[in-house]
């Protein structure tokens, strides 16, 4: 189950059309929205997007708080720096990661979160 107190003012096909938009405006590259409610409870939906630079990354992550917040939007949480090449912003039932293209390559979370037995291993070392 998500975080349902965060998400009353906006349905969750409008969250990501917040997000999404937000990060295209400021020319975010390779936007890409994974449904995950299947996998984890934490989110429903995870939008991963380039930025050219770590600046970048912090411009996008800024863009995205402000819009959040004028759609009566609070964001939960925002993890990363100013100099980070990866951060993440938590909206509820959408968390999304803006990453410098290195990063995304790196970590290869669309590889993560669709691989059944990378997620597996995941549980595993949890437990």
């Amino acid at each position: 189950m998500t975080n349902k107190q965060n998400t009353q003012n906006l349905s969750l096909d409008e969250q990501v059309k917040l997000a999404t938009e937000a990060l295209d405006d400021l020319k975010a590259k390779e936007i890409t929205v994974m449904t995950v409610e299947h996998l984890t409870e934490v989110a429903e939906r995870i939008v991963i997007a380039n930025a050219t630079s770590k600046r970048h990354v912090k411009a996008l992550a800024d863009k995205l708080g402000a819009a959040a917040k004028e759609a009566g939007l609070m964001p939960l949480g925002r993890e990363g720096d100013k100099d980070s090449d990866w951060t993440l912003v938590d909206l509820g039932a959408v968390v999304v990661h803006i990453m410098t293209p290195q990063a995304r390559e790196f970590y290869d979370l669309e590889g993560l979160w669709s691989s059944p037995e990378a997620l597996q291993a995941l549980a595993v070392q949890k437990a």
